[in-house]
């Protein structure tokens, strides 16, 4: 019996069913995609000056073509991303894919993710881009550097507390917004993502409403890194490391967000409440087994600093 890397479920072929269907109803086969590993990096260096969407990682735009089952590379006009496998860090799919469904079991808003075969065994990373609606209809979103006059090279010149500034200036009900900020500020901690920059916030406008675009690049850095130095990307009052129940919760959702008593316990719990199924999930994940107690053990220590 195998396990499906779309839902983690059990399934006799490569991928399950309900895997399938969360691609496309239509969808009964998923084709390996017709690159190895090497080829997609290569292929993403090629296409690279024609994505719309750039970052350190190998990425390749993707249309999901459903009659012939099989994700097909494309120049422009992709609704999906893939990631191949990264040779300075081992097993970043697997990493990145098992993270974002930690996160969407906690209740953080994530889209449509999970992990593809390629024609040499390796897995590839997908998600589902959220900002393309229907066909050939994009969306409105900014990512927190451009809303701040930054760029990809000061993209870590900036603060959590600045972060929320964009927050309260920008968004229709920033209320809401900051409390959705809280939850995945806490949630990028438990899950050892210290890469968090201002890159990896986005407004997202739709229906007349700007509020925070679904979460992404999503990896716990910690275990990925041989020597992590930090905590998190930009400082919280004025600190990267040795976070804790004070700096998160106390200051930073009390003081800086001024969220009520009764939202930061409902946040919590929600978060309290996924810990069983994410140990379940990491040991249930395609990260060899040196990782996952990695995860799990990082896990731990971040709730005990939390007093969770």
């Amino acid at each position: 019996m195998n396990t499906c890397p779309i839902t983690y479920q059990p399934c006799e072929g490569k991928y399950s069913i309900q895997g399938l269907r969360r691609l496309s109803r239509r969808l009964d086969d998923l084709e390996d995609l017709p690159y190895t590993a090497g080829e997609q990096i290569h292929e993403a260096a090629v296409r690279a000056p024609k994505m719309s969407v750039q970052g350190i990682q190998p990425k390749l735009s993707a249309t999901l073509n459903v009659s012939r089952r099989r994700f097909e590379v494309v120049d422009i006009g992709g609704y999906y991303i893939l990631k191949p496998q990264n040779p300075q860090f081992p097993q970043l799919p697997e990493n990145e894919d098992l993270s974002m469904r930690l996160a969407g079991a906690a209740g953080i808003n994530v889209p449509l993710h999970g992990l593809v075969y390629s024609k040499d065994g390796s897995f590839t990373y997908f998600i589902k881009r959220f900002d393309r609606i229907g066909r050939n209809k994009k969306l409105a979103v900014e990512d927190f550097a451009q809303l701040l006059g930054l760029s990809r090279d000061t993209k870590y010149n900036a603060s959590m507390e600045k972060v929320a500034t964009v927050i309260e200036k920008y968004c229709t009900f920033p209320a809401l917004e900051k409390i959705k900020l809280f939850r995945l500020t806490l949630v990028n901690y438990l899950l050892g993502n210290e890469d968090m920059h201002l890159k990896n916030f986005s407004l997202i406008t739709r229906d007349d409403k700007i509020e925070l675009s679904p979460a992404y690049d999503i990896i716990n850095t910690s275990i990925a890194l041989a020597n992590p130095q930090e905590e998190i990307a930009l400082p919280l009052m004025g600190k990267k490391r040795k976070l804790d129940h004070i700096i998160l919760i106390d200051y930073f959702g009390c003081d800086r967000l001024k969220l009520t008593d009764l939202a930061i316990k409902t946040a919590l719990e929600k978060i309290e409440l996924a810990f069983d199924l994410w140990i379940q999930l990491i040991h249930r994940s395609f990260l060899d087994n040196v990782l996952k107690d990695k995860y799990s053990t990082l896990v731990e220590a971040r709730k005990t600093a939390l007093r969770l």
